[in-house]
């Protein structure tokens, strides 16, 4: 899956050939492993960029992890790593950028003022890995099993604290297969939630269009005030709704906020109802200040939420939920 296309494993006793006459990197046919290689490379480049930026806010996923996956890292079987690959493909080609709508943007890295993703934290010496290079192999794996949706960004905010938490367990014999439960737990965790990602079901009663409309009408439901207020100020649930619900509030609150909020997830059989409430009692809980603010003021609450005690936010969508 992630290997150059003619290498071969050296305890095969096959030699390396990366040139074959049936295939070779010129080989235009979509059957062709370098054509399937370079298109690889692109999605890839997204992934790398936003694993490199993950939980900025600790510096776990900078350092080193202590099971790095030693087949890719011995020098003996010339496998070159995803690290690598990254920095060999930025020097030759244009940086590629698939935003959620599936737009691709490129530029030259040259013309980008901001700093090189590459550049942004110190490469670790050869012979370590570091946790967010653990989660970059997940993740494209993922994308290589499940072409039909592949890589879209925001998905490193999902697999992060799975693997935080895999990684971070006290059980050293558990922590060791930290990579392989995270990408076990997220590929389940997807095919429950990956129709947030396909843009052409948003619209559909499984798409995020409809999941946004009902936070809306749990809200009517619970506060119509509220609602209406909202409704008044033309204060669209997809300015805001939209990353609550598709990162699973991984973006509103600190690590282990998040952490606390999908152990009630998770443990809920109607997870995905829950988080609809959950979402609701964030808006009920802050009802004062959005009667009383403006569109700008709201609009500032909403995308940077003021509340960081998240049991008191469980507990009102438990209320709510228990209201029904």
């Amino acid at each position: 899956m992630i290997i150059q296309p003619g290498i071969a494993k050296a305890n095969m006793g096959v030699s390396r050939e990366d040139v074959t006459f049936e295939d070779h990197p010129l080989n235009p046919s979509p059957d062709s492993r370098w054509n399937t290689y370079f298109k690889d490379n692109e999605v890839l480049l997204q992934i790398d960029k936003d694993v490199r930026r993950l939980c900025p806010d600790i510096s776990f996923f900078q350092r080193a992890t202590e099971y790095p996956c030693l087949l890719i890292l011995d020098p003996q079987n010339e496998f070159e790593t995803l690290r690598k690959r990254v920095e060999q493909t930025t020097l030759k080609s244009q940086t590629v950028a698939r935003s959620r709508s599936g737009v691709t943007n490129m530029s030259s890295p040259h013309k980008n003022s901001a700093p090189s993703s590459l550049n942004e934290y110190e490469v670790l010496p050869n012979g370590c890995e570091a946790h967010w290079e653990v989660v970059e192999r997940i993740l494209f794996i993922y994308a290589k099993l499940n072409p039909g949706i592949a890589y879209v960004q925001g998905m490193n905010e999902i697999v992060g604290p799975l693997y935080y938490t895999f990684a971070t367990d006290p059980n050293s014999e558990w922590k060791e297969h930290a990579e392989a439960d995270t990408f076990f737990c997220f590929t389940n965790l997807m095919a429950e939630i990956r129709d947030n990602f396909i843009k052409s079901l948003d619209d559909s009663q499984c798409g995020i269009t409809y999941k946004m409309e009902k936070v809306y009408s749990t809200l009517k439901d619970k506060d119509m005030e509220l609602y209406l207020k909202l409704q008044e100020q033309n204060i669209k649930p997809q300015f805001f709704a939209f990353r609550w619900l598709t990162l699973l509030l991984s973006q509103e609150f600190l690590l282990p906020d998040v952490i606390r909020i999908w152990d009630s997830l998770f443990a809920d059989d109607n997870r995905f109802d829950f988080l609809l409430l959950v979402c609701c009692a964030m808006l009920v809980l802050i009802r004062e200040q959005l009667l009383e603010g403006d569109f700008t003021i709201n609009m500032r609450l909403l995308q940077d939420y003021p509340i960081t005690d998240v049991c008191q936010i469980l507990q009102k969508a438990k209320e709510l939920q228990d209201s029904k």
